[in-house]
C-alpha cells in the first residue's frame, strides 16, 4: 500500500468507488429490489458526484466544530435566563408550532435517508445518504435542546411529539413525509432532497431563523444557522442529484418531471404555516410571505428551472396558482387557527392596528379589501364579550389534511372546493393542485390517516371533543391554546417584566 497522503478528491473517490464491489455470489437485483419498480433507469452509477466529495473524516471534524460553537450558545443563553430578551411573548407561540411541526420532520428524513440509501446499487449515492441521515438526526438533536429552554418557563412545549403524531394541523407535514417515505427512492429524492431541500428549503429556514434574530432568539437562530449550513450542502446534492437522473436516460425525464409537480405543490401547501408564522406570528417581522415567495421562489427558482430547460424539465404544474396564493394564504391560514383555537396547542390573537397597518403595506391590492374587514369584526365581537370558536369539526382536505377554508384564487370570496370520486366513494379537495396529486394515486391517497376522520369513526376516544383533546391530543385546555391575553403564558410574562 501507498504510504504517499491522499487529498480530498482521492480519498472520496476511494469511499466511494473503490471500497464498491462486485457481487459474485448473489443477484445484483435480488440485492437492490427497489431500484427498478419505478421505471427510472440507470446506465452508469460511477457518473454520480456530491460536489462537496465529503469523506467522513473530513465530515466528523466539520460537524464536531460547529457542535463546539452551538452548544456554548445554548449554555450561554439558557444561564442569562435570554428567554426573557425575546421580543414579545407572542413569539414563543411560533417556535411551539416549529417544535411540533418541524422538528419531528427532521426525524423522519432521517429514517428516510437511512431507508433509502440501502436501496441504491451506487456506492456514491448509499454514502450521500448516509451522511445526511445522519444529518437530519443531528438536526432533530440541535433543535430539541435548543428549545427545551423554553419548556421550564412557557406552556405547550410538553409532549411535542405525541402532538405531532394525532393533532389535527400536524398531519398536514406528517402526511407530506409519510407520503415520501410510502414513495421509491428515487421518488423520495426527488420530493426531500430537490423539491423540498432545493427548491423551497430558504422559504423554511431562512426567513424563518432571520426571524428568530429579529426576535431575539439566538438560541434558535444559531441552531438555523447551523443547520443552513448543512442544507447549502443537501441543496447542492439535491440539483444533482435531479441532473444526475435527466442524464442517465430520456425515458426518466416524464418520471422526474411528474414528480417534481407531485412535490412542488405538496410543499407549497406544507408552507402555508411559515406564511402564517411570518405574518402574524413574528412580533418583529423580517419580510411578507409574499415577499419571501419572490425571492426565494420566483426569482432564485425561476433561474433554476431556465437551467433545467435544456434536460426537457418545464416549471412545476399549479405555479400560476401560486402567484395568486401568495396574497392569500397566510391571512386564510391564521383565520383558520383563530377559528379553531381551541383544538390547537399555541395561543393566537387579533393583529394590533400596527400590524394591521403593516399586512395593508405588505398586500395593497388584497388586505384591505378581504381580510381587514374580518380582523375589526373579531375585535368588535371580543370587545362585546361574544369571542367566538367555531364548535364543529372541519372537512378536511384529502391529499394535504389542511381544513377546506382555502378560496378559489380568481374569487377570494368563494371556498375552493373540488371532488373525486374512486371506486364508489367520494374525496375532497382544497384546489386543483391537491385534486390532481389525488387522481394519479387514488390507491395511495384514499389511505389517508385524516384526524377528523378518525375523531368520527371513534378512534381518538371521546365522545366529546374536549375529551379528545385531553386525553388523545394532550393539551391542557385554557393553558396551552385560546387566546394569548388573559393566558398563563401572558401573566408570567407581564410578572417577569413588571407590566401591568
Amino acid at each position: 500500500m501507498s504510504t504517499q497522503k491522499m487529498n480530498l478528491t482521492e480519498r472520496y473517490r476511494a469511499l466511494t468507488r473503490d471500497l464498491d464491489w462486485d457481487y459474485s455470489y448473489a443477484d445484483r437485483k435480488e440485492a437492490f429490489p427497489y431500484e427498478d419498480f419505478e421505471g427510472i433507469k440507470i446506465t452508469d452509477w460511477s457518473k454520480w458526484e456530491d460536489p462537496f466529495r465529503l469523506t467522513m473524516d473530513a465530515y466528523w471534524k466539520y460537524q464536531a466544530e460547529k457542535e463546539k460553537k452551538l452548544y456554548a450558545i445554548f449554555d450561554a443563553f439558557a444561564q442569562n435566563n435570554a428567554h426573557l430578551n425575546v421580543a414579545d411573548v407572542r413569539y414563543v407561540n411560533a417556535i411551539k408550532l416549529f417544535l411540533t411541526g418541524v422538528t419531528p420532520l427532521e426525524y423522519q428524513a432521517y429514517q428516510g435517508y437511512a431507508h433509502v440509501g440501502r436501496q441504491f446499487g451506487g456506492a456514491g449515492a448509499r454514502v450521500a445518504c448516509q451522511m445526511q441521515c445522519i444529518d437530519e438526526l443531528r438536526h432533530v438533536q440541535t433543535q430539541i435542546h435548543a428549545m427545551s429552554h423554553y419548556n421550564k418557563f412557557f406552556d405547550g412545549f410538553q409532549d411535542w411529539s405525541h402532538m405531532h403524531d394525532r393533532v389535527w394541523y400536524l398531519s398536514v407535514p406528517k402526511s407530506f413525509f409519510e407520503d415520501a417515505r410510502t414513495a421509491g427512492p428515487f421518488e423520495f429524492l426527488v420530493a426531500i432532497s430537490f423539491s423540498f431541500e432545493y427548491v423551497l428549503t430558504n422559504l423554511l429556514f431562512v426567513p424563518f431563523m432571520s426571524g428568530a434574530a429579529h426576535n431575539g432568539d439566538m438560541a434558535t437562530c444559531t441552531f438555523g444557522f447551523s443547520a443552513q449550513s448543512d442544507e447549502a450542502r443537501h441543496m447542492t446534492l439535491g440539483l444533482e442529484i435531479v441532473k444526475f437522473l435527466l442524464e442517465q436516460h430520456e425515458d426518466n425525464v416524464p418520471i422526474v418531471q411528474k414528480w417534481i409537480d407531485k412535490w412542488f405543490w405538496r410543499g407549497t401547501r406544507l408552507l402555508s404555516l411559515v406564511a402564517m408564522m411570518m405574518d402574524y406570528m413574528l412580533p418583529n417581522k423580517v419580510m411578507s410571505w409574499k415577499e419571501a415567495w419572490e425571492v426565494y421562489f420566483e426569482e432564485a427558482g425561476g433561474a433554476l428551472f431556465k437551467d433545467l430547460a435544456r434536460y426537457g424539465i418545464k416549471m412545476p404544474e399549479f405555479v400560476k396558482t401560486t402567484e395568486k396564493e401568495k396574497e392569500h394564504v397566510s391571512h386564510q391560514a391564521w383565520w383558520i387557527f383563530y377559528n379553531y383555537n381551541h383544538a390547537a396547542a399555541f395561543h393566537t390573537w387579533i393583529p394590533s392596528d400596527e400590524e394591521l397597518d403593516w399586512l395593508s403595506a405588505k398586500y395593497p391590492d388584497t388586505f384591505d379589501k378581504y381580510y381587514r374587514p374580518r380582523w375589526e369584526l373579531a375585535r368588535k365581537l371580543e370587545a362585546e364579550g361574544k369571542r367566538f370558536y367555531t364548535a364543529g369539526l372541519p372537512q378536511l382536505c384529502q391529499t394535504c389534511q389542511i381544513p377546506m377554508a382555502f378560496t378559489e384564487m380568481s374569487d377570494p370570496e368563494q371556498i375552493c372546493y373540488r371532488l373525486s370520486e374512486y371506486e364508489g366513494e367520494k374525496y375532497h379537495f382544497c384546489s386543483d393542485g391537491c385534486q390532481h396529486v389525488f387522481d394519479q394515486e387514488p390507491e395511495k391517497f384514499v389511505q389517508a390517516w385524516l384526524p377528523v376522520h378518525q375523531i368520527f369513526q371513534g378512534n381518538c376516544g371521546g365522545p366529546s371533543v374536549e375529551e379528545i383533546l385531553t386525553d388523545y391530543y394532550n393539551i391542557t385546555l385554557g393553558q396551552d391554546n385560546l387566546d394569548l391575553k388573559g393566558s398563563p403564558d401572558e401573566e408570567r410574562w407581564k410578572k417577569w417584566k413588571k407590566v401591568s
